[in-house]
């Protein structure tokens, strides 16, 4: 006998195929299971094309087109307190967390707050930096180093931005609905981008500024 002529269990005053009773049976699920799991796959497929603007830049990196190479244009001093404002934004999410997990609404909000801050520090340098090498005549078009430079760099910036505008979201939705489940996984998914910002950043200011000024 097939499993689809089989006989399942009694609905109400009928004999369901079992084919059928499958699909009528409700499938109980943990809310959010998957999210983690697809944020997770996200975040790999955005490594993926970190690594390829890194190779991009790794190729290129010394390809000045007899223009200003990185000793001219780097300013170590400005890169440093740049990483510094990231470096604390990560700290400070991880102080999020923690009020999070002790059910702390106002203390996460406030550490939250405190990460944003730090997050558009970050941004405020960077387009500073940016703007004064276009000021100096170093804009990307200049070769195919500052082309490699600027797209890397500004990519992870764009990354930077999108993740304070989450944040901003996330804020609201944490005041008006409190920290609910859904919130609290919210927290995680942002948790672990801030995070894999500020790896991404220690990878940009190792190779691009540091090698570049060996």
């Amino acid at each position: 006998m097939s499993m689809t002529s089989q006989a399942a269990p009694m609905t109400g005053s009928e004999t369901v195929p079992l084919d059928k009773y499958w699909e009528l049976e409700p499938h109980h699920h943990e809310e959010g299971a998957s999210t983690s799991l697809g944020f997770w796959v996200y975040l790999m497929s955005d490594c993926l094309m970190f690594a390829v603007l890194f190779a991009v830049f790794g190729v290129l990196g010394t390809s000045y087109a007899a223009g200003p190479g990185p000793k001219d244009l780097f300013d170590l001093e400005l890169v440093a307190i740049n990483t510094a404002m990231l470096l604390f934004s990560s700290i400070t999410f991880g102080f999020a967390m923690l009020a999070m997990f002790k059910g702390d609404q106002r203390g996460t909000l406030r550490w939250l707050a405190v990460t944003l801050f730090f997050g558009l520090c970050f941004l405020a340098i960077e387009l500073y930096e940016f703007s004064h090498l276009i000021h100096l005549g170093a804009g990307p078009q200049r070769s195919a180093f500052l082309s490699a430079f600027f797209t890397l760099v500004g990519t992870h910036g764009l990354h930077v931005t999108f993740g304070s505008i989450w944040l901003i979201t996330l804020m609201v939705q944490i005041t008006k609905k409190g920290l609910i489940p859904a919130n609290r996984r919210r927290m995680a998914c942002l948790s672990m981008f801030w995070h894999f910002l500020d790896v991404i950043w220690i990878g940009v200011f190792t190779f691009v500024y540091l090698l570049g000024m060996i």
